[in-house]
C-alpha cells in the first residue's frame, strides 16, 4: 500500500495552483480548469507519486473545517525542505507572508506561512 493522493481545502482551486506550482514550486499532475480541478505533485517526481488535490471549500463542512483549522492556528499541512531557512527567504522574497522566523525545536526547525487560499502551511527539516 501507498499513498496515491490527498488533498487540501482551498478558497479557490485556481488561484491555489498557481500559489503552489508558480511561487511555492510544485508541478502539475492534473489540471482540468473546466471542473477546478487541480492535482499538484513533488517537483521531479514521476506521474505515479503521490498528488495533491487543492480540493475546493465550496461545501459548507469543507469551508468550517478550514476555516477552523487555520482559526486555531494550526497547519493544513507540512512540507519537508532540506533548508527551512533557505526557503524560508526565498519565499520571503517572493512575497510570501510567514507568521514568524524559522524556529527550531528537539524535532528539527520549522517556518509556518500564509498560503493565501485559506490555509496554513508549515515547512520542517529534520
Amino acid at each position: 500500500m501507498r499513498l496515491k493522493m490527498c488533498s487540501i481545502h482551498v478558497k479557490d482551486p485556481a488561484a491555489a495552483h498557481t500559489f503552489y506550482t508558480e511561487t511555492l514550486g510544485f508541478e502539475t499532475l492534473m489540471a482540468m480548469p473546466e471542473h477546478n480541478l487541480f492535482i499538484i505533485k513533488d517537483p521531479g517526481a514521476d506521474d505515479k507519486s503521490a498528488g495533491l488535490l487543492l480540493e475546493p471549500s465550496d461545501n459548507p463542512i469543507g469551508a468550517d473545517y478550514m476555516n477552523a483549522v487555520h482559526d486555531a492556528g494550526m497547519p493544513a499541512i507540512v512540507f519537508g525542505v532540506p533548508d527551512v531557512r533557505a526557503e524560508y527567504e526565498r519565499l520571503v522574497a517572493a512575497g510570501v507572508q510567514f507568521k514568524g522566523e524559522p524556529t527550531e525545536d528537539p524535532y528539527g526547525t520549522s517556518a509556518v506561512f500564509e498560503d493565501g487560499c485559506g490555509n496554513l502551511v508549515q515547512l520542517h527539516q529534520d
